[in-house]
């Protein structure tokens, strides 16, 4: 019996398609696991779990209560990629975290904050008085920052102009509140909180360093980095996921008041925050270079040498992704 052309054609399209289909459930296999924090300004990286699926990606998120502390997670090879302040990033490497940075999530996210009825109106009037802060976190070094210009010293032992003391984030506002603190470095939506419920005062945000506006980064390990193509689909999602919170700020504060803070975050509260925070895609060398000095100088997560950004912060896939998805 001969068989039609038509009908060879047919068949070869089937086989074709379900090669293309298996290929395709395939890729949707791919999973990568996301270190994150519960802040504002990390409320895009939150969202690539919703784009994620349409490059292949499974993402997983696990969330952590501040940037060191994702650090083992990394070593021991449970994730892929984290979003952490820079100095986390940083601390991670010196330490031997296989991991570079590969972007910049958002910039800024940080004020230094009175008790409203303290008496403090100015950095200088710290000398004598107790202020928190969480170890480890990019506030610590910016409030560090910030009383090297003031030109108070600082311990968490007596004897200095001011006694640090260190507290996790979700704890600062409620020392404050309580009075067993003068002063919080402080991150957003927390910050903005404080002021909004009344206890609190704005004395700075803390950008006028050299450090300037701080930003985040996200960071992936050597190994998911070392899969281009896996590694690729993670950049495009996150530039993707990125824009749209840039593009659609009302999305963003749906996302970040329903999905992240389950309605423990106020409108207003959240409209405060952006204010003081915003959504990026970029870092430099050169930000990272000069937060790893000053990590050095202050005693930052006790490294004894500062890593060279050069080593470890890779740009290319941020770069390749942006241009496919027409993003300057």
């Amino acid at each position: 019996m001969t068989v039609r052309p038509a009908v060879l054609e047919c068949a070869a399209m089937r086989t074709l398609l379900l090669v293309l289909s298996l290929s395709v459930a395939a890729r949707a296999e791919d999973v990568v696991r996301l270190g994150n924090l519960k802040f504002a300004h990390y409320g895009a990286v939150s969202h690539m779990k919703e784009v994620c699926s349409k490059h292949g990606i499974r993402l997983e998120e696990r969330m952590f209560a501040k940037g060191l502390d994702i650090v083992p997670g990394i070593i021991a090879g449970e994730i892929d990629l984290a979003a952490s302040a820079l100095d986390g990033a940083i601390a991670g490497r010196a330490s031997g975290a296989p991991v570079f940075v590969v972007a910049g999530f958002a910039k800024g996210g940080a004020r230094i904050l009175a008790r409203k009825d303290g008496g403090v109106t100015r950095l200088a009037e710290l000398k004598g008085k107790k202020v928190g802060t969480a170890r480890g976190g990019a506030q610590e070094l910016l409030l560090y920052a910030e009383l090297a210009k003031t030109g108070l010293t600082w311990s968490d032992q007596p004897g200095k102009d001011v006694r640090i003391l260190f507290l996790a984030y979700a704890d600062l506002n409620q020392a404050l509140q309580s009075g067993q603190l003068d002063a919080i470095s402080q991150s957003e939506p927390q910050s903005s909180q404080a002021i909004r419920q009344g206890y609190a005062v704005e004395l700075v945000k803390p950008y006028d360093t050299p450090i300037g506006e701080p930003v985040r980064a996200l960071v992936m390990t050597e190994k998911l980095y070392g899969n281009r193509d896996v590694a690729l689909r993670t950049m495009k999602c996150f530039v993707e996921a990125t824009k749209e919170f840039i593009d659609k700020p009302a999305e963003a504060e749906q996302y970040v008041r329903e999905k992240m803070f389950r309605g423990a975050l106020t409108a207003e509260e959240y409209k405060d925050a952006p204010t003081n925070a915003s959504f990026t895609y970029d870092i430099t060398p050169a930000q990272v270079q000069v937060t790893a000095d000053l990590m050095v100088k202050y005693g930052v997560a006790k490294m004894a040498k500062a890593p060279e950004a050069s080593a470890f912060v890779k740009l290319d896939l941020l770069q390749e992704a942006k241009r496919a998805l027409g993003v300057k």
